[in-house]
């Protein structure tokens, strides 16, 4: 398994801008789908956005849609979230996870198909 260290999160005002980033350690990001997932307090864990290493490919959830963008980094071996127009309803606990699918096309958006895991990091968004 690949490991996950996240970093980037903070507090932030209503309509500012959080990069958060996630570098893979112990191997590369090659043949993995990697993406973000949050959880606010008292809610299950969501889906937020995903990208297929390999070729680019990328997912939204549709709250982010216009607002977040993932990308990767080949050379750093690092993927990133620029979260922009942040709302209060933003406000949670960001991971960064990793599935492992060679060769797939496909982005799996339920967190139990990701099998590796960063710590978390907090992104608040003040009202």
């Amino acid at each position: 398994q690949v490991r996950l260290v996240e970093s980037g999160g903070g507090l932030v005002q209503a309509g500012g801008s959080l990069r958060l980033s996630c570098a893979a350690s112990g191997r590369t990001f090659t043949g993995y789908v990697t993406g973000w997932f949050r959880q606010a307090p008292g809610k299950e864990r969501e889906f937020v956005a995903a990208i297929i290493w390999s070729v680019g490919i990328t997912n939204y959830a549709d709250s982010v849609k216009g607002r977040f963008t993932i990308s990767r980094d080949n050379a750093k071996n690092t993927v990133y979230l620029q979260m922009n127009v942040l709302k209060p309803e933003d406000t949670a606990v960001y991971y960064c996870a990793a599935d492992y699918a060679p060769g797939s096309m496909g982005i799996r958006t339920t967190w139990d198909r990701y099998e590796s895991w960063g710590q978390g990091t907090q992104v608040t968004v003040s009202s």
